[in-house]
């Protein structure tokens, strides 16, 4: 087989984004499609582990935020929304790259593109234990940051795929 089918619920939803970590443009309706897919849910769970954000306080002083992204969880009883690119096998070492602190798993039995069908594999990224353990510190110690250009990057893809 010479590709896969990555699932994005989050920033890959954008194919700028996507487009931007394999080298070149996707192409909506052909190698990028609406997606589902069953026995996940979103959450915003995963501690970045590259890096972090500065900010103010309450109390007026400088203080280091972990900056939080979204991930997913299985859960039986949830599904995710999302697209999927059809990625190169050699394009996919970017994105491994790129999501490095996320397992690959793959999700083809569960996954669906509604009327469309998918040749080859379908795979998601989950976070790895170590950056939700991360996620967790940050949130119980009060230092858990969305990132605003993360969260409006997200809010335009989702919002360019219409109201569903």
């Amino acid at each position: 087989m010479s590709h896969v089918w990555v699932f994005g619920y989050g920033s890959l939803v954008d194919p700028a984004s996507f487009g931007d970590t394999i080298g070149r443009e996707l192409q909506p309706g052909i190698d990028f499609h609406a997606a589902e897919v069953s026995g996940f849910g979103r959450r915003w769970n995963y501690g970045v582990m590259h890096g972090t954000a500065m900010g103010v306080g309450r109390d007026g002083n400088a203080i280091e935020y972990t900056r939080v992204a979204l991930g997913v969880v299985r859960s039986a009883a949830e599904s995710v929304n999302g697209v999927v690119g059809r990625v190169a096998l050699d394009e996919l070492a970017r994105l491994d790259h790129r999501e490095r602190h996320y397992h690959r798993v793959d999700v083809s039995e569960v996954a669906s593109l509604g009327e469309e069908r998918a040749e080859g594999a379908i795979v998601i990224y989950v976070p790895r234990p170590e950056a939700i353990e991360r996620y967790k510190r940050a949130r119980d110690s009060g230092t858990a940051a969305i990132e605003q250009r993360y969260w409006d990057l997200v809010d335009r893809a989702f919002a360019a795929f219409g109201e569903e």
